[in-house]
């Protein structure tokens, strides 16, 4: 088996601001697992939150690779990812990135599309929310209007600017140019709890579908008391990125989001839904800023999620891979097996 890898920068068709950053370009790195004729893709994207530019990704690939040579098939591996994750605990990004490609070697081996491969619903046209960052209320409302008459149905709105007011308005304002879409909250942890729960129970009147990550992460007992102030569903986010993490949440939540990259990759995703079926809590899909290789990963689980936030691919000003669609709200099940995406212009 080999292990390699490409670096490519990503430039997103406008600057995304949230509450803790703002970011208008970022590095992927594609990693291909080959063994016989068949490649598994997989990709991570740099973050500086996580500590991953791209000699941190390259330093964990090696520590991957040595993982690699203690087997002799693909098929081997997957009963060895959480071996991986623990390896790369300081990486899991990477581990995620790898995860995929060993799922999309083994679909592609067995001829089947990766949700078949991982025992989860046909799923096809799926529908996901689209991101409006921190911007004034003028440019939210345009932006709300230009996607709704795209089709999305969804928005997601980033919050935690330095004025909560500024927050109210821009929800305010994106309420009145999409009167009718579902709208998701999410100000990344931004607030304190007080501030939480005076701008959410004052943001109700707007119809609010949910809201993530409203407190700092680290103390899972402030969310759930946030949760059980406010008349809106709380998702846990930052406070449930890995499956570890789960195990601290208190009842009261409305759902936990779901990021690939975050957790470790499809194999401890599989774990989380089946921790949320198991507590009664909904999924959400999240996801970065990424390309079409990332977010097809993830796009494979969406018949096990309540809402699908995977909308990276559609913020880039040119997607390199094909196949997973998403530009008119709707995410479509890839033809080929595997993954099922592409390079543009590869036949």
């Amino acid at each position: 088996m080999r292990l390699d890898h490409s670096v490519t920068r990503l430039t997103l068709a406008e600057p995304l601001r949230i509450s803790r950053a703002s970011m208008s370009e970022r590095d992927a790195v594609w990693v291909t697992m080959s063994h016989g004729d068949i490649r598994g893709l997989g990709e991570v994207v740099t973050s500086p939150r996580l500590g991953l530019d791209v000699p941190a990704i390259e330093r964990a690939l090696v520590t991957a690779a040595a993982w690699l040579e203690d087997t002799s098939h693909p098929r081997e591996l997957r009963e060895r990812l959480p071996e991986l994750r623990n390896r790369l605990a300081h990486a899991l990004p990477v581990a995620a990135a790898i995860d995929s490609a060993v799922h999309d070697w083994l679909a592609l081996e067995a001829g089947v599309s990766l949700h078949e491969l991982l025992g989860m619903p046909v799923w096809d046209r799926v529908p996901t929310a689209y991101t409006i960052g921190i911007v004034p209320a003028e440019a939210a409302a345009r932006s709300a209007e230009r996607v709704t008459r795209r089709g999305f149905t969804t928005l997601k709105v980033k919050l935690g600017a330095s004025d909560p007011r500024d927050d109210i308005e821009r929800v305010r304002a994106i309420r009145g140019a999409a009167p009718v879409a579902e709208l998701l909250l999410d100000p990344n942890g931004a607030w304190d709890t007080g501030t939480a729960i005076a701008v959410l129970c004052e943001l109700e009147e707007f119809d609010i579908a949910a809201v993530e990550q409203p407190v700092p992460a680290g103390d899972p007992e402030t969310l759930v008391a946030v949760a059980k102030s406010v008349p809106l569903p709380i998702i846990a986010d930052e406070d449930a990125a890995t499956l570890a993490d789960l195990d601290a949440l208190p009842e009261g939540l409305g759902g936990i989001n779901i990021k690939l990259a975050e957790c470790g990759g499809l194999d401890a995703a599989l774990a989380m839904i089946d921790w949320a079926r198991r507590h009664g809590v909904a999924v959400m899909l999240g996801c970065q800023v990424s390309t079409s290789a990332s977010i097809a990963a993830a796009a494979h689980l969406s018949g096990a999620a309540r809402w699908v936030d995977l909308d990276g691919h559609l913020l880039l000003c040119h997607d390199p891979w094909e196949g997973l669609g998403g530009i008119d709200s709707r995410l479509c099940r890839p033809a080929a097996p595997g993954l099922g995406v592409r390079l543009r212009g590869e036949s």
